[in-house]
């Protein structure tokens, strides 16, 4: 397979980044870092008197202002940034916080909490994988200013804090470092959850009203065009009267017969079946035959092939109409732009029911596959009167029985049309989801 889109249906992608973060907003939080770290040297050394290697220290702040600036120059501010390049910012931020506390004494000095900001961001924003490493790249950094540090000038001479408490404040930081993580990312998965949750239901929501706007559309076309079709069709026979035998008389016979195509599709499209009505049940692999037969072609060979089990059995559907008219607009699809050949295989088991609908034409355009089952999106058409609804009907119907559909082109060429079912819920005997 080539390209592959899957619609409708419950076939998501696996292993996806998370990331997504706006570049100006790592940039606002830095520059908030950079006037604070400033701030508290310059109030530190100058208005307390501490005797800092203050050059130094201001070097390293200089340095996480750099690293905006360059960031800023490099990609607009709107930039969405992956999963890796946020984490390489944290690490960056990690690396640069321990830098400033083994100037200014270690785990001495009372803001060396500031270590675990950048760990709380990614247990926010960042998937788990990602979290882990900079955690331990942060316990790492704690265990290392616990050994290493520049000692604090403190205004006794010889002054410094007990080994113990210090050992003390590292623990209490790693344990901080993993249980914030921990917590964080819990937390934030759920609301994410719920994120999700609430797209996914206003995704539906919009596919309904999307459905009932070309509902509403199919009944006034199909009101409004009752009476013209009526009148074609008066003309039509008297004209196939009048005329002698001929071209023109065939031509006429042609018409007529469309005509008569309009007014069945019109009258399938107002008749609402019962559900669950006895003996209202066909095998998959028929009804997919009666959805063909419209829409066959004389140069156009069409292949029907059943693969599945002899028990269970060949699944029995209920012939609702949204299901047919779906089948049909897909298989209409693959007639028109096939060269020679068009084949439906209806495979089954025990849990699942399939249907693959294959053609020889040219296939899907990249551009369009990537958005193909929009509304008013036509890529195969070749003679620019395509409204590009078919696929986008047939989606939200299939939808509507539980199906999932992948749309893709082959590796051997041509389109191919792949519809899953669960196999209770395509038999009626569960509610779609």
């Amino acid at each position: 397979m080539n390209v592959s889109r899957l619609i409708g249906g419950r076939w998501p992608p696996r292993g996806e980044t998370r990331g997504g973060v706006n570049l100006r907003t790592l940039v606002a939080i830095r520059w908030l870092a950079v006037i604070g770290q400033a701030a508290t040297l310059l109030i530190v050394h100058f208005s307390l008197g501490y005797a800092l290697p203050f050059g130094t220290a201001l070097l390293i702040v200089a340095a996480s202002a750099a690293v905006n600036v360059i960031a800023t120059l490099q990609q607009p501010g709107n930039t969405r940034l992956a999963d890796r390049d946020v984490a390489a910012y944290l690490a960056f931020d990690v690396f640069q916080v321990a830098g400033l506390l083994y100037l200014t004494g270690g785990l001495e000095n009372p803001f060396a909490v500031l270590i675990l900001a950048p760990v709380t961001v990614s247990a926010t924003i960042l998937s788990r994988p990602t979290t882990i490493g900079l955690c331990l790249f942060t316990v790492l950094a704690i265990v290392l200013l616990g050994l290493f540090r520049w000692p604090l000038p403190w205004y006794q001479a010889g002054f410094s804090l007990p080994p113990t408490y210090v050992l003390g404040v590292g623990i209490a930081l790693v344990l901080s470092t993993l249980f914030i993580a921990a917590y964080t990312w819990q937390v934030a998965a759920e609301a994410r959850r719920l994120t999700d949750a609430l797209t996914a239901t206003q995704l539906a929501l919009s596919r309904e009203q999307q459905l009932s706007a070309v509902g509403a559309l199919a009944a006034a076309a199909a009101h409004e065009l009752g009476s013209p079709l009526g009148t074609i069709a008066v003309v039509a026979r008297e004209l196939a009267r009048d005329l002698p035998e001929g071209p023109w008389r065939e031509d006429v016979a042609l018409l007529e017969s469309q005509v008569a195509r309009c007014r069945t599709i019109l009258a399938e499209l107002a008749q609402r079946p019962e559900r669950n009505a006895p003996f209202s049940g066909i095998p998959l692999s028929v009804l997919v035959d009666l959805a063909a037969a419209p829409h066959r072609q004389p140069d156009v060979a069409f292949h029907l092939d059943r693969i599945g089990p002899a028990e269970p059995p060949e699944p029995m559907v209920p012939e609702r109409p949204e299901l047919r008219h779906a089948l049909g607009n897909l298989l209409q699809n693959a007639f028109q732009f096939a060269e020679a050949t068009v084949s439906a295989t209806v495979s089954w088991d025990a849990g699942a029911a399939r249907v693959v609908i294959r053609d020889d034409g040219p296939g899907f355009p990249p551009e369009v596959l990537a958005r193909i089952g929009e509304p008013y999106l036509s890529g195969r058409d070749t003679t620019g009167e395509s409204m590009g609804l078919g696929i986008f009907i047939a989606e939200t119907l299939l939808a509507r029985t539980g199906a999932v559909l992948a749309i893709e082109n082959a590796a051997t060429g041509g389109a191919e049309i792949t519809i899953r079912w669960d196999r209770r819920q395509l038999e009626g005997l569960e509610p779609p989801p």
